[in-house]
Parts: structure tokens; sequence; C-alpha cells
């Protein structure tokens, strides 16, 4: 299979937040093997400890960046025990993550993708030797990252190709004659509930009514559509339902959070 030429591109995801010199220090170990690297942070403030909304981000973001960027995310809750650390080739990138479902979303949605589960004795040839046991993100992800953004290996020379990974921790939207079902997979900065449910799977409904909590919302084209105060359904710019308050946080109105299910109908029906 073809590999993109690194661009010398890399972001980081993590569940870390700014409390701290965590993401500084991954960047730091980056630097110090690729002084060049263009770094970018996709987000730190992914829910702790929950892969799934790393990896609806990144699924839904990487095609923004440059074939052949590296995209390097540690949500981690498994650090230091058995689970596995894969290198994805997927759309003309590189993903370098824990192998805990993380991943799934990516893979779904991207062609072309080759697997590695990345081994001990790979690691050493990169000079990665006695990783600490709760910082891999510093200690072994991040010189992944540095070693195939400057091109000095290729994701199969840090071990065997496997064919499948853990699947993700939220099931996909079912989709069913007179219903769509999925969840909240995220909160934005301004309160919206953001779904995993893609804006094609409604297209087929004459008026689609949005309905979580035991409340629904009529689905309009963008928040000012609305008067404030009023909550709303509406296709964001990432392509998925939102469910969002306008001038005002939905999250909180509501009282509802990640994992909040989340069905469309037809107000026809």
């Amino acid at each position: 299979m073809g590999l993109a030429a690194p661009s010398g591109v890399i972001t980081i995801t993590t569940d870390f937040g700014h409390q701290g010199p965590f993401v500084g220090v991954m960047k730091g170990c980056i630097l110090a093997r690729l002084p060049t690297a263009h770094i970018v942070d996709l987000t730190h403030e992914i829910l702790v400890h929950w892969p799934a909304e790393a990896g609806f981000w990144l699924a839904r973001a990487f095609g923004y960046f440059p074939g052949g960027t590296v995209h390097l995310a540690v949500v981690d809750p498994g650090v230091g025990t058995a689970r596995s650390i894969v290198v994805v080739s997927a759309g003309g990138h590189y993903f370098v993550a824990p192998d805990n479902g993380l991943l799934a979303p990516v893979v779904a949605r991207a062609g072309d993708v080759h697997i590695v589960r990345v081994g001990s004795p790979q690691l050493a040839r990169i000079g990665v030797q006695r990783p600490s046991a709760t910082f891999h993100g510093r200690d072994i992800f991040a010189p992944i990252a540095a070693e195939l953004a400057a091109g000095r290996c290729r994701p199969q020379d840090l071990g065997e190709t496997v064919t499948t990974l853990v699947p993700s921790w939220v099931d996909d939207p079912t989709v069913e004659p007179r219903s769509v079902a999925g969840v909240v997979i995220t909160i934005d900065h301004f309160g919206n509930l953001i779904t995993n449910i893609d804006g094609p799977l409604v297209e087929r409904f004459r008026l689609p009514l949005v309905h979580a909590g035991n409340h629904s919302f009529p689905l309009l084209r963008t928040y000012g559509d609305s008067r404030p105060g009023e909550y709303l359904a509406l296709v964001n710019s990432f392509g998925v339902i939102e469910i969002a308050r306008a001038e005002d946080s939905a999250a909180e109105g509501l009282g509802l959070s990640r994992g909040a299910p989340v069905v469309v109908r037809d107000r026809t029906d």
C-alpha cells in the first residue's frame, strides 16, 4: 500500500487538560527529535478516560490537515497494562493511539487502512526503552509521532501488521425506517450537545424532530433562527446533529451530558 509522505505536521489530542506540564513535555519530546515539527493542539479537553470522544473528533477533523499529518491521540485509561499501541495509516494520514477503541471511528470513515501493532523490539530501535508505567504519552507516543513525521521510519517498521482494532465504546447510530437513534458524544464550550448522528441520516425526514431528555426540538438551519433562550437542533459545522440553546447552554438547561440518548423522527409520524 502506498503511504503518504510525512508533512511534518503533528496533531495532539488528549484528556490531559492544561493543568500541569504533561502536554508541554510531550511537545518537548517531539521537538527534541524533530525541531522543525509543526505541532497543533486538536484538543486536550476530552472527557477523562473516554476514548470515544477523542475518536469522534479525530474522525471528523483529520481531513482538514495536510496529507501525511501524524495524529497523536492519548486517552489511555489502560496505560501501563497489556493494552496495545497501534499506528494506523488511513486516508493518507497517520494515527498513533492506544488500541482501546479510540481509532475505531477513524477506520470506519477512512479508506486505505493499514494497522500496525507496535512491538517492544521495534521501539528499542528508535531509542524507546524502559518507559514509565504511567506516562506513555511522553515516553512512547511522542517519540513514535516524531519519527513518523520526520520520515525516519514507516508504520510497518514499528511492529506487526494486524487486521482488527478494539471496537469503539459507543455504537454507531441505529437507523430504523421511522427513526434514527444515537447519543450525545461531546459538549462544546458553549454547552451545545453534539451527537454522533450524521446529518445525511435524517435527510429522508420531511420535518425532522430531535428528541432528548423528554424534550423535542425542531431542526433549524442555524442558531439565529430561534430567539434567545429557545432550544433548537441543527446540523453543525462538522455535519452532525447538535442540540443548542440560543445564546445559552443547552447542557445546563436540559441537565443532559455525554451518553444521553437522542432520537430523530419525522414530526408528521
